[in-house]
């Protein structure tokens, strides 16, 4: 059984930041990549950042210079540094991993979500 559990959203002014993280527990071997999706109302789940096990990061052109993704390795946690919030960015955020369990069997693992909201 793996879990991951996301905090850190939350209700913010325009131009404010917040921070998300998200924990993964469980019967874990291994996790590859972690990320960082949102669906905001009406509208399909994006993506917004991953990072790779290595440390290489990827990120929508939308947050390109104002989000940071990091993880923690030894923690199994993966975070969201969000800067510079525009009203466009409210959605609740989901946090995904590419997980191995002990079982050696590799499946995406998703986290329950967190309302980030973003007011002009």
């Amino acid at each position: 059984q793996v879990q991951l559990v996301e905090s850190g959203g939350g209700l913010v002014q325009a131009g404010g930041s917040l921070r998300l993280s998200c924990a993964a527990s469980g019967s874990i071997f291994s996790i590859n990549a972690m990320g960082w999706y949102r669906q905001a109302p009406g509208k399909q789940r994006e993506l917004v950042a991953t990072i790779t096990s290595g440390g290489s990061t990827n990120y929508a052109g939308s947050v390109k210079g104002r989000f940071t993704i990091s993880r923690d390795n030894a923690k199994n946690t993966v975070y969201l540094q969000m800067n510079s919030l525009k009203p466009e960015d409210t959605a609740v955020y989901y946090c995904a991993a590419d997980i191995t369990t002990m079982t050696l069997i590799i499946n995406r693992y998703w986290g329950q979500g967190t309302q980030v909201t973003a007011s002009s």
